[in-house]
């Protein structure tokens, strides 16, 4: 069995909050975790470094925002 992909990761940054601050603290280390196409990966790095000096929970959410934006439908 596979590392899990895209689906995965977006499901799991909206309801588990501990993982979505690890995801906006460390992106590439969690990532690696993570069975992504290089556009996937590159999106997700472009959403967190697009939040800049905004506070951690703001960046939170504003990473949220645009998973659910690109992958939630």
């Amino acid at each position: 069995m596979g590392r899990p992909g895209i689906r995965e990761l977006v499901g799991r940054a909206m309801i588990d909050r501990e993982f979505l601050a690890d995801l906006v603290r460390d992106p590439a280390l969690v990532l690696a975790e993570y069975d992504l196409e290089a556009d996937e990966r590159a999106a997700i790095m472009q959403a967190v470094a697009r939040t800049g000096t905004r506070s951690e929970s703001e960046r939170a959410r504003d990473l949220q925002v645009a998973m659910m934006k690109r992958w939630a439908t």
